[in-house]
């Protein structure tokens, strides 16, 4: 990997995925690079406050000087999973590696969602089985529980999310997200809801399997569940090609380590890890009745890309050539897994860019992947990932967004030569909104801005990237905002249908708007248009928002507006429940 994990002075122990994933008979651990800055006891850095306050107990732990080395390596099982100021080192050094991983994968600093420097993380912040993310507390809180003895746990033990690697990664990222796409909180339609469970699960798996002895545990569970028709034992440097194709690797690797991780947070977890790698892919899952509750359908994302990770995994190693008959080399198996896992975790990552600003679809996520790859490497030939992620979302029915090139990518602007720049300031275009705006401004007909909506230049990032060949790509990205607030009767002059029982006097918020590529010359690269007067979309939104209204609905409240933190702790409390849409057995593998 890249030096975000690292063995040098300031990489702290951390643990690589929970405490019941086992390498010779120990927890498995790992070192996380931790930022070279003052420390304040928490610990407490320029982006990170670790509050270790307990609600139910209405405890305050105390913490003290935080020392730079490492001070749990070599520690015991028991010392951490006992000792709260490992438990507050380890939400620190996995939030900051986290953060890293983003800034190195957008080329620039990444500010959170709640707004502010900092972003408080509570690690035993309540006895619960949840884990969330809330803006309103500029938070990360995670919750304890106690073991179920039936599932191995003893009598007075707990079982503490923040010592879960993919749980501390998944709410990070949710702060994260927040922050690159404030509007995705924003109520829309249903891929939209599912978005930030989905994608937050995605990056907490390849987050998990970037990390080389994460993927040697993965092949050696293979290995395990072979048995002796494997021919080969635990460690040894070689392994057998009959348990390394993309279905195997599915089900006795990355299903069989699913499978311990969720043995002790079912409540927080559910199936969710175990099922969406294996589940059957079919076409018309995406538009299946089955799959339109927002915390089921985040699943045919991730489904969609973990198989695709496991598809190219099986490709490389099948390309390894054989060191004996039936057998490849473990490490360079072990290496191709975690190389893979990084370069697409840093390609779901950039995605984001290459996103609109609001109510996006799952195709609308393909073509930013297809994109924002493409745009970094040209070449697709050591992976093949492009090729793979959009033959795996087909096999769920995604495809690319009508109107993407014949690779699946976003377009160029048509008519280039019809765009105003005359008037427009290339440095201040790079970081000003208000120089943004102007262009925007001088080129409403072309960029498809209705001038009749209130428009907001909510974000400008400049971005610096390093190619694979070296070579720097300079991009500059900017979000506009369009909104129009009207009465449900005047939906129709716009030609947009009104959801059936909705009362005439209904306020309703139309959502629009565009991100925006700038090249390093200050010229649009992509434009990435959610037109505000979209009478198809906005038709659809809207049933979509009436269907979740309650029947008592005030109609004096606008459908369409209304995110809210809070909102993905309700998520995660549906997703403890086994709400009624989760997939059925015979949608696995």
């Amino acid at each position: 990997m890249s030096s975000i994990d690292d063995a040098g002075p300031h990489a702290w122990t951390i643990i690589a995925q929970d405490p019941s994933v086992l390498w010779n008979g120990r927890i498995l651990r790992t070192r996380a690079v931790v930022p070279d800055e003052r420390l304040l006891p928490g610990p407490r850095g320029h982006r990170v406050h670790v509050v270790d306050y307990d609600a139910s107990a209405r405890v305050q732990y105390k913490s003290g000087d935080e020392p730079r080395e490492d001070a749990f390596a070599g520690a015991g099982d028991a010392r951490l999973l006992s000792d709260p100021a490992f438990h507050r080192r380890n939400v620190y050094a996995i939030v900051m590696r986290t953060l890293a991983t983003f800034e190195r994968a957008l080329g620039r600093r990444v500010d959170w969602g709640s707004g502010g420097h900092q972003l408080y993380v509570v690690p035993h912040a309540f006895c619960d089985a949840n884990a969330f993310y809330s803006r309103a507390d500029h938070a990360l809180m995670f919750g304890y529980f106690p073991a179920l003895p039936k599932r191995g746990g003893k009598k007075d033990e707990l079982v503490f999310t923040c010592l879960s690697h993919d749980v501390v990664v998944h709410e990070t990222t949710h702060a994260l997200l927040d922050g690159l796409r404030e509007r995705f909180m924003d109520p829309s339609h249903n891929d939209q809801a599912a978005f930030h469970e989905g994608f937050a699960d995605v990056v907490a798996l390849l987050s998990v399997f970037s990390t080389r002895e994460v993927v040697g545990k993965v092949l050696d569970i293979a290995v395990q569940k072979a048995g002796k028709a494997a021919g080969v034992r635990r460690g040894e440097p070689m392994l057998p090609t009959a348990i390394l194709g993309p279905k195997e690797l599915a089900r006795n690797g990355l299903f069989g380590l699913a499978e311990q991780m969720g043995q002790e947070l079912p409540e927080l977890r559910g199936d969710a890890l175990r099922r969406s790698v294996t589940l059957r892919p079919s076409n018309r899952l995406y538009t299946s009745e089955q799959y339109e509750e927002p915390h089921v359908r985040g699943e045919l994302l991730v489904a969609a890309v973990m198989q695709a990770f496991v598809a190219c995994w099986a490709m490389r190693i099948a390309k390894l050539g054989e060191v004996s008959k039936g057998m490849v080399n473990r490490e360079r198996a072990v290496e191709d897994g975690a190389d893979l896992a990084d370069a697409l975790l840093t390609m779901a990552i950039r995605a984001l860019d290459y996103c609109p600003p609001c109510d996006l679809s799952y195709p609308d996520y393909l073509s930013a992947l297809l994109t924002a790859d493409r745009e970094l490497r040209r070449d697709d030939g050591r992976w093949g990932l492009r090729e793979r992620l959009t033959k795996s979302f087909a096999a769920f029915g995604i495809d690319p967004v009508p109107g993407s090139d014949a690779a699946g990518c976003w377009q160029a602007p048509k008519h280039p030569e019809r765009l105003v720049y005359r008037r427009t300031h290339f440095e201040s275009l790079r970081r000003d909104p208000q120089e943004v705006f102007r262009f925007v401004w001088e080129n409403l007909d072309e960029l498809h801005v209705d001038p009749s909506a209130y428009t907001q230049v909510i974000s400008v990032r400049p971005c610096m990237r390093v190619e694979p060949d070296g070579f720097v790509l300079h991009e500059t990205v900017a979000e506009v905002h369009q909104t129009i607030e009207l009465e449900a009767r005047e939906l129709s002059e716009r030609g947009i249908d009104v959801p059936p029982g909705m009362a005439p006097e209904q306020r309703v918020v139309l959502f629009g708007g565009g991100t925006f590529v700038f090249d390093e010359y200050g010229r649009l690269k992509y434009e990435i248009h959610k037109r505000v007067d979209d009478q198809k979309r906005q038709s659809a939104r809207l049933a979509y928002l009436w269907r979740q209204a309650p029947s008592d609905h005030d109609p004096s409240r606008p459908i369409g507006v209304g995110g809210d933190g809070q909102r993905l702790h309700r998520l995660h409390r549906m997703r403890a429940t086994r709400w009624a849409g989760a997939p059925r057995k015979e949608d696995v593998l």
